[in-house]
């Protein structure tokens, strides 16, 4: 069914295509000056004790997918073009977790969760991780983190004997350990 030029379907009716293509798309300009332009701008206010999400993403594979090929739940792209600069921060992704003044929410926050749901006696590749940071490009980031100053602690704060350690791969699947010690 049309939706104000989108095509919409349903669990038990959904879109069926069989050739690659935008599903339901949007395309604009802006030459404005000041203020910001949003292309979509989606708000849900919970007034009660339900719960949920402004957006899901949810990209479900039930066949081989394309030999190479990437499949994502979501893919957001920021891109400074030719002629193009920024004076301030370009994100391609930005979360905000936001708690105004003299609230206790109480439970666990965070800007960003990353979740895992995998299922009993699955096999993972070696290189399976939380994050996987890549230099798709031909130029390199070589910074892992940009951390304001009160995250960055200099040596002998503490304790400087590594009591833990956290584990991670490199693009090979070699496996390396990042020393951690109690603050």
């Amino acid at each position: 069914s049309s939706l104000n030029g989108f095509i919409g379907g349903t669990s038990t009716d959904p879109i069926v295509v069989t050739t690659a293509q935008n599903i339901n798309s949007s395309y604009a300009t802006t030459s404005a000056t000041t203020g910001d332009t949003r292309l979509v701008y989606d708000k849900l206010t919970f007034t009660a004790a339900g719960s949920g999400e402004t957006l899901r993403a949810f990209s479900v594979v039930t066949g081989a997918a394309a030999v190479g090929g990437t499949i994502n739940g979501a893919h957001i792209s920021m891109s400074v073009n030719t002629g193009g600069s920024i004076s301030g921060a370009g994100n391609a992704l930005r979360a905000t977790l936001g708690v105004a003044a003299s609230v206790s929410p109480g439970g666990t926050l965070a800007a960003i969760q990353a979740d895992s749901d995998i299922g009993a006696g699955a096999t993972l590749p070696g290189s399976t991780a939380f994050i996987r940071c890549t230099n798709s490009g031909s130029g390199t980031i070589s910074n892992l983190f940009n951390l304001p100053d009160a995250m960055v602690a200099p040596i002998g704060a503490t304790s400087t004997t590594p009591t833990q350690k956290i584990r991670f791969v490199d693009s090979a699947g070699t496996a390396y350990f990042l020393y951690a010690v109690e603050a």
